[in-house]
């Protein structure tokens, strides 16, 4: 089955549609496809820039905690991918030319989660791990098979109402233990489910 690091950012076309814009002005007053955002890569572009060079990436594990800090619940996204489908994920996607990691990471919370997330986002994000998907298997714990992708990685708390949109169909809430097992690891893309097992541990949810 293929593998692939999901972008589901509704104002950015994705590569499945056929297009997709580099434009440092996204998000800062011009709209991704409008006269004023012309920088569009078309699908010979892109798959050309994706053999000559890595692809930058944020993912986020989105997790609820208690009142002393403690993860009590991980969400992991049921997602139906453009081929059709139904894979376990979490919130991923590419940071734009000129954007900051932190609103890179807001914006794909926000396009997964829902603007009603609420998700605590420090001044200055530190990952956790930095994931690189390969296109050849074996070569890291982590495969796509489109590109080379370097990953940051965070564990971000959410404290509002989740309501999934685009192709991310649900967020699963489940008790840490549950997130690390290894029947939920089999049903994630990329070897996501290593990620989460790292994440989990970079907090010290795990026992």
């Amino acid at each position: 089955m293929p593998v692939r690091t999901p972008d589901p950012d509704p104002n950015e076309r994705d590569d499945d549609d056929g297009r997709e814009s580099l434009d440092f002005g996204e998000g800062r007053g011009s709209l991704p496809g409008s006269a004023t955002n012309p920088a569009w890569l078309s699908d010979v572009e892109l798959a050309e820039m994706r053999r000559r060079l890595p692809m930058i990436y944020v993912e986020a594990l989105p997790v609820r905690t208690d009142g002393l800090g403690a993860v009590t619940q991980v969400g992991i996204l049921l997602r139906a991918t453009p081929l059709g489908e139904i894979t376990r994920t979490i919130v991923s996607g590419r940071v734009r030319y000129g954007e900051t990691i932190r609103d890179a990471l807001f914006r794909h919370l926000e396009n997964d989660l829902g603007p009603m997330a609420f998700p605590l986002l420090p001044l200055s994000p530190t990952p956790f791990t930095v994931a690189e998907y390969f296109p050849i298997p074996g070569v890291s714990a982590f495969h796509d098979d489109r590109q080379h992708a370097v990953s940051l990685a965070f564990v971000v708390p959410v404290t509002g109402t989740c309501e999934p949109r685009q192709d991310a169909l649900e967020v699963t809430w489940m008790d840490p233990a549950e997130a690390a097992s290894d029947t939920l690891s089999a049903e994630m893309e990329g070897g996501r489910g290593t990620l989460v097992r790292l994440g989990l541990a970079s907090v010290g949810a795990l026992r």
